[in-house]
């Protein structure tokens, strides 16, 4: 993919792959957050690959710890992705 500029702001528009379980595709998104842009084979890998992420999420558990007097909570965690696009912005 040639380099883009994001239409809104003008930055140079950052480009990463979808990855090779996902067809080798190209996303290039704005770094200050205004949009994507995507080739149409690209496309049709995200929608796939969005898909087979939502086939394979489970619930996401973790073991109850033992509770004793002298623990603290423990460190907030990162919320789940809601969809797998979200996981490509992290």
């Amino acid at each position: 993919m040639e380099t883009l500029t994001c239409p809104r702001c003008g930055s140079e528009m950052v480009t990463r792959s979808l990855g090779a379980a996902h067809g080798e595709g190209e996303i290039a998104s704005c770094p200050d957050g205004h949009g994507v842009f995507l080739a149409r084979a690209d496309l049709g890998a995200l929608i796939e690959a969005e898909g087979d992420w939502h086939r394979h999420a489970g619930q996401h558990t973790a073991p109850m710890p033992r509770i004793t007097e002298d623990m603290t909570a423990p460190p907030a965690g990162r919320p789940h992705a809601r969809a797998w696009v979200e996981t490509l912005f992290d």
